[in-house]
């Protein structure tokens, strides 16, 4: 069964075709840096490799682009696309499992706008964009909050009026769950194979997904018991746009300072903070670390906060687990920023725990999951 994947990001757009039976990635490709000048756009088939630089702007032109040049591959043979599966980010509490993709479903989706508004309106965009180009082929949402489903209360309440949770579904939902339990579950087959256990229901592991956003992940046996973002992706650690966790009260304090609406200071803590808002500069790691070789203060700064609140969730959710067995590094940031997964390591050389640097494969265990959804209809 060949599955077609799309998972759209804040600045990006990934895209991988599956052949589920075999477990193989036949065509990958990426649009980095969608809307700005540096905007690029790589693919890989085989060993054939392609780089350009198109000029698009939107998430539509990118789909476009991308589908345009996986058909022009001689890659299908006698099959066909079967599917096509979207990352959704936020599903709010009606959907966590997969889910076949309808109006209705499209039309929840966009209520959920303001909970996560880097990715849900750039994820609907895509699947609209992708329903245009396969008219007649299922599309499947594949949801990063369900990875969270069984949080423990303790862990996905806040410390408000408990009929907040039942009027508004004011929550932790948690987010980058594709990913968390994709690398989660590889390095749980790892160490079983390097340490021989005999089971590891047991083990404990804190996966750090370190991309333009940013999330870390606490699970004991596969199964998640806390996780850094919360209601919506702008709580946590410190990320690429976003300020990560701060005192709510910076909101009304700051609409009135700046003379601005609640929901603008948001816009602006979602999009203008974080490695962008302290360097002044960029929100990208690559830029941050050219900075700072060149002696760049504010870049400096920017890393350094970054490192520093990353270290400290871990050794949070060191003490949630009451030790830990493995701490994963994942996503673009995490996987290639060897310097700075040294240096968020040093505040924790007081413990000992087995480290994993591991590309994730988000594509891949959404095929997966679309397949088993189909398979399952049948």
């Amino acid at each position: 069964m060949l599955i077609l994947v799309f998972n759209a990001g804040s600045s990006s757009l990934k895209c991988e075709l599956i052949d589920t039976k075999k477990e193989k990635i036949l065509f990958t490709s990426m649009v980095d840096r969608l809307g700005s000048p540096k905007c690029e756009f790589g693919m890989c088939v085989g060993e054939k490799k392609l780089m350009m630089k198109p000029k698009i702007k939107t998430l539509a032109q990118a789909v476009g682009l991308t589908t345009e040049m996986l058909f022009s591959q001689k890659i299908f043979g006698n099959q066909k696309i079967e599917a096509v599966a979207h990352r959704v980010v936020h599903g709010g509490e009606k959907y966590y499992e997969p889910t076949v993709i309808t109006p209705k479903v499209i039309s929840e989706l966009v209520k959920l706008y303001s909970l996560a508004p880097l990715h849900n309106p750039p994820n609907v965009e895509g699947i609209r964009a992708a329903q245009k180009i396969f008219k007649k082929i299922p599309q499947i949402a594949i949801f990063d909050t369900g990875f969270y489903k069984d949080l423990p209360e303790r862990a996905y309440i806040y410390a408000v009026p408990k009929e907040w949770y039942a009027k508004f579904g004011i929550r932790k939902y948690g987010f980058h769950g594709i990913s968390h339990e994709y690398v989660t579950g590889l390095a749980l087959k790892k160490m079983s194979g390097l340490l021989g256990l005999k089971s590891t229901k047991k083990t404990k592991i804190i996966s750090c997904h370190l991309g333009n956003g940013c999330s870390i992940t606490a699970s004991i046996g596969g199964k998640a018991i806390d996780t850094s973002m919360g209601f919506t992706p702008l709580e946590g650690i410190v990320m690429g746009t976003r300020s990560g966790s701060i005192d709510p009260a910076l909101v009304p304090y700051l609409a009135k300072k700046l003379k601005r609406t609640p929901e603008k200071i948001i816009t602006m803590l979602n999009k203008e903070s974080g490695l962008k808002g302290l360097s002044g500069i960029s929100s990208d790691m690559r830029d941050i670390h050219a900075g700072n070789l060149k002696g760049n203060k504010g870049t400096q700064l920017a890393y350094d906060v970054y490192a520093y609140h990353i270290a400290l969730q871990i050794g949070a959710y060191t003490a949630a687990l009451n030790g830990v067995d493995a701490i994963i590094f994942t996503a673009g940031v995490g996987e290639n920023a060897e310097y700075l997964r040294k240096d968020i390591l040093k505040f924790l050389s007081h413990l000992r725990f087995k480290v994993f640097v591991m590309h994730t494969q988000e594509e891949l265990h959404m095929a997966m999951k679309a397949k088993a959804l189909l398979t399952k209809k049948k």
